[in-house]
């Protein structure tokens, strides 16, 4: 994925666009193990100095591994928005604004910027 982000961003690029937003895709065409393993290492997205989009809301890397429904994956979700900020992630793509609100608050005040 690495490879693939660098040529497609210096393709971007070289085409005079500037705001480029990393996305690696969770869910899309991936196992439960892919996705957590993409989610163990968002970190080397970093690389980029670009934003990197976390788009983990009531996915079924979520709702799947814990037997429950979509509409059930909130907790789930909050957790893997709290990891994927640790990990560098700058945007998330919610369902649930106001959870998601709160556990940005929460990593601002861990990381002393609340």
């Amino acid at each position: 994925m690495i490879r693939y982000f660098s040529q497609k961003t210096s393709e971007l690029k070289k085409a005079g666009l500037s705001d480029i937003i990393i996305d690696p895709g969770f869910g899309f065409g991936k196992s439960i193990e892919h996705n957590y393993s993409l989610l163990a290492s968002l970190d080397a997205f970093r690389i980029f100095e670009l934003p990197v989009l976390a788009g983990v809301s009531r996915k079924s890397m979520i709702y799947k591994l814990l037997d429950i429904t979509p509409e059930e994956s909130l907790n789930g979700t909050t957790a893997i928005n709290m990891v994927a900020l640790e990990k560098g992630a700058n945007i998330l793509r919610v369902h649930d604004v106001k959870a998601a609100k709160e556990t940005i608050r929460i990593f601002q005040a861990l990381k002393g910027r609340g």
